[in-house]
C-alpha cells in the first residue's frame, strides 16, 4: 500500500526554476530533470501506467508526465489543496480545490471534468469515499458548519455529505446534512464484494436524536440515500450511541464507540453490516481512544495494536493482538511495541507474502520514560505467534521502522519477491537513524547481509531485479544501483555534476518498473535552494530479457531444514529471477503471481474457536470453552436427554485451504447443560464487612464507562483510620489499596472515571489509571498538600493527564511562613512546573459544552503581593503561566457554571460584591442588578441550575439565621434578562436551597416555600409548603396528596382542598447525606420522598415515605416512618431502609412501589447511615453504610439472583418486548400531554416483568408529535416585562434590540418587528400562536426584489387579510360574551390564540430584566462561613488535609466537583452547575 506525501505536505522552501545541469553516462540509467518554483508534494503513479501526478505545494499547481517523470505538462485550471487517487480504478482521480471547484479524472487525468459543491471540502478527515465496485459512486464530506449561539460560541460541528452516482456529470445529491463521516458500506474491495444488493448502502455516523455532543452519536445505515434508515443494533439486540469513528479492513467494517467520563472504546465488527459482534481483547486490554491503532490485516484476521503506556510527546507502548476470522475475539502477539505520539507502530506485514510481520518492540519498558528505549526488532514467520531476532552476519539486526520513516510507501518490502531493506544496525539495539547502515534480505527476512553503509533512501524495480539507494544522511552526489539482489560488491553509481540532498525515492507500486522517480532539493543559481524532480530510467541498461533458465522457484516461507512451510492450508512459491542472472524481467505492470501447494491440515496451525466458544490459555495451551449457553441440534436435549453430539469447539479458520480433517472436525457428545440458562438463585445474597473506624471519611464509585467490556463495579473507600480500601465487586469484598502509607485524601478524577488518586501526608502520590484494577502506581508531587484546607488537585475536562496540585510551602514545625503553591503537570504527575505562589485556587477553564476557550487558559486566585493576609486577585494564563496577567482584583470568587465564566469581586464599597461574566475568559461583561427587583445588599444567592438552557438564581431576601428565604429567578435564554419564577423559597444557614430537578425528564422541579413570610420576617418559626413545575418554573402548583395512606385509611384532612390538604416533602436542606435525590437519571418518571400530607410541612419525626412514578402528578404513601431509599437497575429495582434507626431488614420492590417485600440482610441490627449504588443506577447490587455493635460495616446487597433474563428491547417495536412507551403529562394544561411543544415518549419496564435491563437505556426513545404553539411556549423578549394580564411590555427607559441583527446569521433574508416575545428555547412547538411573529415583516437589506416576489399579494389576497381579521375580532367578541363569568384576566382562547389568567404565574410574575451584554448573576452574595464546619463535621476533618467538598448535589452524588470554601469575612458562590455538566 502506498502512502500519500500527504493532502497537505509541508511547505518547502520556495524555488525557481533551473535548467537541466547533468546527464548520464551512455552505459548508465538515463536521467531527465525538471525543477519548480514551489516545493513538490503529493507524488504518485497510476497503477500499472507511466503516468505520474505531482502538486505545487506553493501555487497549488498540478503536474502530469505520461512517460515516468521524463516530461511535465502542467494542468490547465486545476488548483489543488492535493489529490486522490481511487484506490479501487487505477484510471480515477479527484483534485481537491480550496474553494467549491473540484476536478475529476477517469483517464489518468488526461481529461480533467470540473464540479462543484456547495460547500468547500471537509477539513476532518479524508473529504471522499470511493465505491470499490463502483467508480462512479462517490461520497463528497464537505467543510464542517460549526453552529454558534446567540453569543458566537461554538458548540456543534457538523457536517453535510454529498453523493453521485455518474461521477459528477449531475450536481452531487445531498447524502447527509448533520454528519460525522459517511463511507460506502462497499470501501474496501473485499466487503460485501459479492452481495450486489448493498451496492448502494451507506453508513453515516451522525448526531444523537436530541444532542450534538459526542456521547450520543449514531450509526445510520441506508439503502436508499436516507429516504430510510436504519440504526443498527450492536450488542444484545440493542443500539449503541457514541459512535466515534468507523474505517473497513480488507473484509471487515470496523466501528469505534465511546463511553462518557472515560476513554475506553467498544469496537464493532461486521462482515456484512448487519450482523454486528463487539471485539473482545481479554481482560488485560482494553481499547481507549487515541490508544489503538487498527494495522494492515490479512483476509482472514484483523490485527490491531492496543496502548498499554502513553508517554506524550514521546509516543507510547503496545501491544500486537490478532483477532479471529470474524474479528471478534484478539488473543496476544507481543507485548512493548513501539508508538509513536500520533498512534503509528513499528509494524509492517512483508508485502505479497502471507505469514510474515516485522515489529519493534520496547526491551527497557520498565524504565521508560524515564530512561531512552532501547528498541529491538523481530519477526514473525507464523502470523505473530511467535517471534524472533533478525540476523545479520550471526548478529542481532535492529531496523528503524514506520515511527521514524524517510520515505513514502512501505518501509521494508514492496511486492517483488522476498526482497526486504531497511536502514538499521547491528548489536544490542537500534542506534540513531544516523548510525544506521543499509541492509538487505532476499528470502524475506530470514537473513540479512550488509548492502551499504551509512542510511540510504531505497526502492525496488523489475521485480527486485534493481534495487536503487540514494545517500540520506547529507548531500550527495550518487545515485547507487544494484542489479544483483543488493549483494556486497554489487553496487554502482550514477554521478552527478552537483550535489543534492534526496526528499523522496519513489517508483510504481507494483515495482515492475525499470522507471524511478527521485524528488531532491539543490543549490541552484546565487545558492538558492531549490526542488528537481529525477526521472532514472534503467530500461536501456541491458538489451536481453530473462528467459525460462534465468528464474527460480522461490518458496516464501521455508523452516530450518529450507523447507515450504504452510500459511492458512497452502505453500506459497514464487517464480522469481535467480539473483545472478545479468538480465531484466522486463515484464511491466505485471505482478509477480504467487503459486499455491495444499497441505493437510494442521490441527494446531489451522482452527480457531467456533462460533459461541472463546480463547482461554492454560500453560500456554489454547482451549476453547463455551463463551455463554450452547444452543443444541433440533430435537436434542429434549426430556431425559443427558448429552448431545456436538462442536467440538473448534473449527477450520474460514478461508484456510488446508485439505483432510482433523480430530477437531469431529462432532463430540456434550452435556446438555450446556445448553440451559442456569437458574438463578431466586434469592437476594448478602455479603458484611467490617471495618476498623470510627467512620467512614469518604467513598467513592469508579462507574465504568458503558462501552466497557469489564465487568466490575469499583468503589474506594477510606476510613477515619486513614486507610483506602478497595473493591471491585461492588463491596462483596474488600483489598487495601496501598499497604502501608496512610491515605489523607482520595481525589477520583473529576472528568474520567478510570483515575483515582490516593493523597498521602507526604509527597507520594498513588494512582491508578484503570479503575484501581491491577498494580497501584505512584508519583511524587512537587510539594507536600497544604495545610489551609484548600482543594489539592484540579483535573483538565479533555486532557486526563493534566493535573494541577496545591501544596504547600514552609509548612514544617507550625512555621508562620507555610503557604500553598500551585503546580502544573501535563504528564500526570511525572513532571511539575511551579505556577503561582499564595494561591488560594487555580482552575482548568476549557469545557466540551462549547466555550471559545484555549485548552490551557488556566485561572488563579493568588493573594496580592504574596501576603497572606491580602485580598485576592484573578491571574489568567493560556501556557501555564510563562505569561500571565491579572484579570480582577478583590476577588472573592470564581466559578465555571455550564458555559458561563463567573468572578465574584468586592465592590468600592467592600461591603457588596460585583459579579462579572465571561464566556471565553477574556471578555467579561458586568451584571448589575435588574430593574423591579432591588433587594438588600447583604443577601446570598445560589446557582441553582441552567440545564434547560435557562439559569436558576436563588437570590436571598431574608438573611436571619433560621428564617432565610428568598425567591428564584429564572433567566431568558440568553442569560440576559430574567423573571420571577417563584417566591418566598426555602434555604438553610449554610446556602443549600430547597430546589431540585427531576432527572431524566426536562422541566419538572420541586421547590418547599415559606408559606408565613410575613410572620417569619418577624420572628415566628418557617411554616413549609412544598410545589412542583412541569414547565421549567412557569407554573408551580402544590402536591395533590393520595387519597388514602398505606394502611389504606383516609387522610385526617381533605385531599379534595388542596390549599388545605396536599403533599408535603423534606427537601434538600434537611437531608443528612447531600448526595441523596429526589430521582434518578435512569430511572426514568419516579420520585421518593419523605414528608407528610396536611397543611403544611410537619417535623421529620412524624414524616412518612412517599413515591410517585408519574414524575409528580400523582403519589403514594409507600411505608410508614422515615426511610432513605436507593434506585437499582434503572428503577427496576428500589430499595428502601430505615433512618435513624438500627435495624435488620430493608424494603424492596421490583414493581415501582405496587408491592413492597421485607428482606432481612443482617441477624443483628445495624445503624444504615447511607445506601449507595454506581452513579447511574443502573447495578443490581446495593451498598449499606453503617455500624453495627460499634464497628464500621458494609453491606453489599445483590438482587441479581432473582432475574432470570435480561429484558427484550427492540427500537424498531419498542413495545413487543418487555418495554413499554410512557409519555409525561403536565396536569395544568389542556393537552395534558404537550410539555415545551412536543409529546415525548420514553422507554419503561413493564410492571410485572421479571427481568433486568442490563447495560444503560436512552430512556427518550422518541419524540412522538410537535405541538400547536401556545401562550406557554414563548417568553418575554430581551427588556420586556410580563404585564398583569400576562402580556409582554417593554420597560420603561430600556433599549430593544435592532430587529436587522438577525440579518447577520447566514442564511436569513427576511426579519419580523419585535413583538416582546420569544420562544423559550427547550420549545419545540409548531405553529399555533407564533407570538414571536405577530408583528410585520421585512426584508433584509439587499433581498428587496426576493421577499416581494415571495410575498407580494393579489387582490383577492388583500381582500382576505384585510377582512378576515375583522371577522376573527367578531368572534372573539361572541366567544368572550358567551364565556364570561364576570371575572377579568380569564380569557382563553384554546391552542390558537394566548391564554391569559389572572390566577397563572405568567400573569403575577413580576420582570427581572438586566441590561448589559451578557448578565448571569445580579445578586450580592451573604458572607457565609459555617459551610466548611457543616461539612467537615459530617464527613471528618481530615486533619488538615480537607479540601475535598463539594459544588452541588450531583457533585455529591458522583464524586466531583468541589464548594468553594469561603472566610467568614468574604462571600460564596454556590453553583448546581459548577465545574461540570448536569
Amino acid at each position: 500500500m502506498r502512502v500519500l506525501k500527504g493532502l497537505l505536505p509541508a511547505l518547502h522552501l520556495l524555488l525557481a526554476i533551473n535548467p537541466l545541469s547533468a546527464a548520464a553516462k551512455k552505459n548508465q540509467p538515463k536521467l531527465s530533470e525538471k525543477t519548480f518554483n514551489g516545493g513538490v508534494g503529493n507524488v504518485f503513479y497510476f497503477d500499472d501506467s507511466e503516468v505520474v501526478i505531482l502538486s505545487e505545494i506553493e501555487t497549488g499547481d498540478v503536474y502530469r508526465s505520461d512517460d515516468a517523470g521524463k516530461s511535465w505538462d502542467k494542468q490547465k485550471h486545476l488548483r489543488t489543496l492535493g489529490v486522490l487517487k481511487n484506490p479501487y480504478d487505477s484510471n480515477v482521480a479527484i483534485a481537491i480545490g480550496d474553494g467549491k471547484k473540484h476536478w475529476i479524472t477517469y483517464n489518468k487525468g488526461e481529461d480533467w471534468h470540473k464540479f462543484e459543491t456547495k460547500e468547500p471540502a471537509s477539513f476532518v478527515g479524508s473529504p471522499i469515499s470511493f465505491h470499490a465496485s463502483d467508480n462512479k459512486k462517490i461520497i463528497f464530506s464537505t467543510m464542517e458548519d460549526c453552529d454558534r449561539d446567540l453569543f458566537g460560541r461554538v458548540y456543534s460541528c457538523l457536517g453535510k455529505s454529498y453523493y453521485t452516482e455518474d461521477g459528477f456529470k449531475s450536481d452531487p445529491k445531498l447524502l447527509h446534512p448533520e454528519r460525522r463521516m459517511c463511507v460506502w458500506a462497499k470501501s474496501s474491495d473485499l466487503l460485501l464484494k459479492d452481495d450486489e444488493k448493498l451496492d448502494s448502502r451507506v453508513l453515516c455516523i451522525v448526531k444523537g436524536k436530541r444532542s450534538d455532543l459526542p456521547k450520543d452519536n449514531r450509526l445510520l445505515i441506508s439503502d436508499n440515500y436516507f429516504e430510510d434508515e436504519e440504526e443498527p443494533s450492536m450488542a444484545d439486540g440493542r443500539t449503541v450511541s457514541g459512535m466515534a469513528s468507523m474505517a473497513s479492513v480488507k473484509s471487515y467494517l470496523v466501528v469505534a464507540a465511546k463511553s462518557e467520563h472515560t476513554n475506553e472504546l467498544a469496537l464493532y465488527v461486521t462482515k456484512d453490516t448487519k450482523t454486528w459482534h463487539r471485539a473482545e481483547f481479554g481482560p488485560d486490554h482494553k481499547i481507549e481512544e487515541d490508544a489503538y491503532t487498527v494495522l494492515e490485516s490479512t483476509n482472514y484476521s484483523i490485527q490491531v495494536d492496543v496502548m498499554t503506556a502513553s508517554f506524550g510527546v514521546e509516543g507510547g507502548l503496545g501491544t500486537l493482538m490478532t483477532s479471529n476470522s470474524d474479528g471478534t475475539y484478539f488473543t496476544k502477539n507481543i507485548e512493548h511495541t513501539n508508538r509513536s505520539p500520533d498512534g503509528y507502530v513499528d509494524f509492517e506485514k512483508i508485502s505479497n507474502i502471507q505469514g510474515i510481520v516485522m515489529v519493534n518492540v520496547v526491551d527497557n519498558w520498565e524504565k521508560v520514560p524515564a530512561a531512552r528505549r532501547k528498541l529491538k526488532s523481530r519477526i514473525s514467520f507464523d502470523d505473530g505467534r511467535t517471534f524472533e531476532p533478525l540476523k545479520a552476519d550471526g548478529k542481532e539486526l535492529h531496523l528503524h521502522s514506520v515511527t521514524n520513516l524517510h520515505n513514502t510507501g512501505r518501509v521494508f518490502s514492496s511486492p517483488a519477491p522476498g526482497l526486504v531493506m531497511g536502514v538499521g544496525n547491528t548489536g544490542d539495539y537500534l542506534k540513531d537513524y544516523t548510525d544506521g547502515d543499509l541492509y538487505v534480505s532476499d528470502d524475506a527476512g530470514l537473513t540479512w547481509r550488509l548492502a551499504l553503509q551509512e542510511a540510504h533512501k531505497y526502492e525496488f524495480g523489475d521485480q527486485g531485479s534493481v534495487l536503487v539507494a540514494v545517500f540520506d544522511e547529507g548531500e550527495t552526489d550518487e545515485i547507487k544501483y544494484s542489479l544483483k539482489h543488493g549483494r556486497p560488491n554489487t553496487w554502482e553509481s550514477i554521478t552527478l555534476d552537483y550535489k543534492f540532498r534526496a526528499l523522496e525515492l519513489t517508483t510504481v507500486s507494483d515495482s515492475t518498473s525499470l522507471q524511478f522517480i527521485l524528488v531532491a532539493k539543490r543549490r541552484g543559481k546565487g545558492g538558492i535552494a531549490e526542488e528537481v524532480v529525477i526521472s532514472v530510467d534503467f530500461s536501456g541498461l541491458h538489451e536481453r530479457k530473462c528467459e525460462k533458465d534465468d528464474f527460480e522457484t522461490w518458496h516464501a516461507r521455508v523452516d530450518e531444514d529450507k523447507k515450504a512451510t504452510c500459511v492458512m492450508g497452502r505453500k506459497q512459491s514464487f517464480r522469481r529471477r535467480k539473483w545472478d542472472a545479468d538480465c531484466f524481467v522486463d515484464e511491466e505492470f505485471k505482478d509477480p503471481v504467487p503459486e499455491f501447494e495444499e497441505c493437510d491440515c494442521d490441527e494446531n496451525r489451522d482452527y480457531e474457536c467456533d462460533f459461541g466458544f472463546t480463547p482461554e490459555f492454560k500453560d500456554d495451551k489454547k482451549e476453547c470453552k463455551p463463551s455463554g449457553t450452547l444452543t443444541a441440534p433440533k430435537d436434542k436435549c429434549k426430556g431425559d436427554d443427558k448429552t448431545y453430539e456436538g462442536s467440538s469447539g473448534w473449527r477450520k479458520i474460514p478461508g484456510n485451504q488446508c485439505k483432510g480433517k482433523t480430530d477437531k472436525d469431529k462432532t463430540v457428545e456434550r452435556p446438555c447443560d450446556e445448553t440451559k440458562v442456569p437458574p438463578k438463585s431466586g434469592k437476594i445474597a448478602t455479603e458484611i464487612t467490617k471495618f476498623p473506624g470510627d467512620f467512614f471519611r469518604d467513598y467513592y464509585y469508579l462507574e465504568r464507562g458503558d462501552k466497557s467490556q469489564a465487568k466490575d463495579e469499583t468503589v474506594v473507600m477510606l476510613t477515619s483510620e486513614r486507610k483506602a480500601y478497595i473493591s471491585h465487586d461492588h463491596g462483596k469484598e474488600w483489598n487495601p489499596l496501598v499497604a502501608d502509607d496512610e491515605i489523607v485524601q482520595i481525589y477520583p478524577h473529576q472528568y474520567n472515571n478510570d483515575y483515582v488518586y490516593l493523597i498521602t501526608p507526604s509527597k507520594k502520590v498513588y494512582y491508578s489509571k484503570n479503575r484501581g484494577i491491577g498494580t497501584m502506581h505512584h508519583f511524587d508531587a512537587p510539594s507536600a498538600p497544604n495545610m489551609e484546607h484548600l482543594q489539592i488537585m484540579s483535573f483538565h475536562p479533555k486532557n486526563s493527564e493534566w493535573l494541577i496540585w496545591t501544596g504547600g510551602a514552609d509548612c514544617k514545625g507550625g512555621s508562620k511562613e507555610c503557604h500553598s503553591v500551585a503546580y502544573v503537570s501535563t504528564k500526570n504527575g511525572e513532571q511539575w512546573d511551579e505556577v503561582l505562589p499564595y494561591v488560594k485556587k487555580c482552575s482548568f477553564i476549557w469545557r466540551e459544552d462549547g466555550h471559545q476557550v484555549n485548552e490551557k487558559l488556566m485561572f488563579c486566585e493568588q493573594h496580592e503581593n504574596e501576603q497572606p493576609t491580602a485580598s485576592l486577585q484573578l491571574i489568567s494564563s493560556e501556557d501555564f503561566f510563562e505569561h500571565k496577567d491579572t484579570t480582577f482584583k478583590s476577588v472573592v470568587e470564581f466559578a465555571t457554571m455550564s458555559e458561563f465564566i463567573i468572578v465574584a469581586t468586592k465592590a468600592e464599597d467592600g461591603k457588596t460584591l460585583k459579579v462579572d461574566a465571561s464566556l471565553d475568559g477574556k471578555t467579561f461583561a458586568d451584571a448589575k442588578f435588574p430593574p423591579k427587583f432591588n433587594v438588600d445588599h447583604q443577601t446570598a444567592y445560589t446557582v441553582l441550575d441552567s440545564s434547560t438552557h435557562s439559569i436558576f438564581l436563588h437570590v436571598t431576601v431574608n438573611p436571619r439565621r433560621e428564617q432565610e428565604y428568598g425567591s428564584i429567578l429564572k433567566s431568558n435564554s440568553n442569560g440576559t434578562s430574567y423573571v420571577l419564577s417563584i417566591n418566598e423559597v426555602n434555604r438553610n444557614e449554610e446556602g443549600y436551597v430547597d430546589f431540585e430537578k427531576m432527572q431524566g425528564i426536562e422541566g419538572v422541579a420541586i421547590v418547599n416555600i415559606v408559606a408565613n413570610k410575613d410572620e417569619v420576617d418577624g420572628g415566628a418559626k418557617k411554616k413549609k409548603k412544598t410545589k412542583i413545575t412541569h414547565n421549567d418554573g412557569a407554573d408551580w402548583a402544590l402536591l395533590k396528596a393520595p387519597k388514602e395512606d398505606s394502611d389504606h385509611k383516609k387522610y385526617k384532612c381533605n385531599v379534595d382542598d388542596v390549599d388545605k390538604c396536599s403533599l408535603h416533602l423534606h427537601g434538600y436542606t434537611e437531608r443528612p447525606d447531600p448526595r441523596e435525590t429526589f430521582s434518578s437519571p435512569t430511572a426514568v418518571g419516579i420520585m421518593m420522598g419523605v414528608g407528610n400530607v396536611g397543611e403544611y410541612l410537619d417535623v421529620i419525626g412524624e414524616a412518612s415515605t412517599f413515591i410517585t412514578t408519574d414524575a409528580g402528578v400523582t403519589w403514594k404513601e409507600a411505608m410508614k416512618g422515615n426511610y432513605i431509599w436507593e434506585y437499582g437497575d434503572q428503577g427496576s429495582v428500589i430499595i428502601i431502609v430505615r433512618r435513624g434507626e438500627s435495624t435488620n431488614h430493608l424494603y424492596y420492590t421490583t414493581n415501582y412501589g405496587d408491592k413492597w417485600e421485607r428482606y432481612d440482610f443482617s441477624e443483628s441490627p445495624i445503624n444504615v447511615q447511607s445506601i449507595t449504588t454506581v452513579p447511574s443506577d443502573t447495578s443490581l447490587n446495593f451498598l449499606l453504610w453503617g455500624k453495627r455493635k460499634g464497628e464500621l460495616v458494609t453491606v453489599n446487597v445483590d438482587f441479581g439472583g432473582l432475574f432470570e433474563k435480561k429484558c427484550d428491547l427492540n427500537d424498531e417495536d419498542p413495545e413487543a418486548g418487555d418495554y413499554e412507551l410512557w409519555t409525561p403529562e403536565h396536569p395544568l394544561t389542556e393537552e395534558h400531554q404537550c410539555l415545551f411543544g412536543h409529546v415525548a415518549q420514553y422507554h419503561r419496564k413493564r410492571k410485572g416483568r421479571m427481568c433486568y435491563n442490563g447495560q444503560i437505556i436512552d430512556p427518550l426513545h422518541n419524540i412522538a408529535r410537535n405541538c400547536s404553539c401556545t401562550r406557554r411556549d414563548f417568553e418575554c423578549d430581551y427588556n420586556y416585562e410580563r404585564q398583569i394580564d400576562g402580556s409582554c411590555k417593554k420597560i420603561a427607559g430600556l433599549s430593544t434590540p435592532d430587529p436587522k441583527d438577525v440579518c447577520k446569521q447566514k442564511g436569513v433574508t427576511e426579519y419580523w418587528d419585535i413583538t416582546g416575545y420569544r420562544k423559550i428555547p427547550i420549545s419545540t412547538c409548531e405553529g399555533g400562536a407564533e407570538m414571536e411573529h405577530m408583528g410585520q415583516r421585512h426584508p433584509c437589506p439587499g433581498f428587496e426584489e426576493e421577499f416581494k416576489k415571495k410575498h407580494g399579494i393579489g387582490g383577492f389576497s388583500l381582500f382576505l387579510a384585510i377582512v378576515l381579521p375583522f371577522a376573527a375580532a367578531a368572534g372573539i367578541g361572541y366567544y368572550v360574551w358567551r364565556n364570561w363569568d364576570g371575572k377579568f384576566g380569564r380569557i382563553r382562547l384554546g391552542e390558537n390564540g394566548p391564554s391569559f389568567d389572572s390566577d397563572s404565574a405568567f400573569v403575577r410574575w413580576p420582570v427581572a430584566a438586566i441590561s448589559g451584554l451578557v448578565a448571569v448573576v445580579a445578586a450580592i452574595p451573604l458572607v457565609v462561613g459555617s459551610l466548611w464546619r457543616w461539612v467537615s463535621g459530617r464527613f471528618g476533618s481530615g486533619a488538615g488535609y480537607r479540601g475535598r467538598t463539594f459544588t452541588s448535589r450531583s457533585s455529591f452524588a458522583r464524586g466531583r466537583g468541589d464548594y468553594a470554601v469561603v472566610d467568614a469575612d468574604e462571600g460564596e458562590l454556590l453553583g448546581d452547575d459548577s465545574d461540570e455538566d448536569v
